[in-house]
């Protein structure tokens, strides 16, 4: 084969940079009775969501491990509750090194844990507006003006986000600062993705199938039980729990 029709074919691959939210589990113990005992528990307040949900484990806290921590049986455990584990973040070179000899990949980057997948046959995307400049001490703001369907996915990048119409269920809102909605969310909405704490999610009418802010986030399961469910309300993070609060 001659250079010149090797440069013809067409390439099998491209990569690509994206954003994913995923699944944290951040172990302050490894005591995996207790484990298995407090993840079935919480597993069980929404089963569905956790069906095959892709998660990262972050073992950063776990100080002084015992000779014995084998990074397989906590693999091992979450599988066994539906768990599908593809990276670990962890400085331990105990941890480290069992990992690569698992082949499991370790993910130690600043917001590494967030991405943003693409399914493989999209609905047709909405044309999305370019972010609003402002002053250096406000975020920008991208504007959706169409309803967002299921299987569709917006992300404010470094900016916030405001949807003049439905959000579906089985779509996704993502934003790194705040979260307005103005008609009925019935989708997954995730504010301050990359950890901003201040994040908010506000929306004219309640019925998300979750709603998360920094990582802390409710499912639909337990937002039924919510005396706002349906309502127009204000979602905020304080100690660590989702405040819902109406407009």
């Amino acid at each position: 084969m001659s250079p010149s029709s090797s440069h013809s074919e067409p390439a099998l691959f491209q990569l690509k940079g994206s954003m994913l939210s995923l699944t944290v589990l951040e172990l302050t113990e490894y005591d995996l009775t207790k484990l298995e005992t407090q993840l079935a528990a919480h597993i069980s307040q929404a089963p569905q969501f956790f069906v095959d949900a892709p998660i990262v484990l972050n073992l950063s806290l776990l100080e002084n491990l015992a000779p014995d921590f084998r990074l397989q049986s906590l693999i091992t455990l979450c599988h066994s509750h539906g768990l599908q584990v593809i990276g670990v973040k962890a400085q331990q070179s105990q941890i480290q090194q069992q990992a690569k000899q698992l082949g499991v990949a370790i993910i130690n980057q600043p917001g590494a844990e967030h991405t943003t997948e693409t399914k493989a046959e999209p609905p047709a995307p909405i044309a999305e507006p370019e972010p609003a400049e402002t002053s250096d001490n406000c975020r920008p703001t991208k504007l959706i003006t169409q309803p967002i369907r299921s299987g569709q996915q917006i992300y404010a990048e470094g900016a916030d986000l405001i949807v003049l119409a439905a959000v579906s269920a089985g779509a996704e809102i993502l934003a790194d600062g705040h979260i307005h909605v103005y008609g009925p969310l019935r989708g997954r909405a995730l504010a301050g993705v990359k950890g901003d704490t201040q994040s908010m999610i506000f929306c004219q009418q309640m019925a998300a199938e979750l709603l998360s802010i920094a990582g802390h986030y409710k499912v639909a399961e337990d937002l039924k039980n919510d005396p706002l469910w349906g309502e127009s309300c204000s979602i905020a993070l304080a100690e660590n729990l989702l405040k819902i609060q109406a407009l």
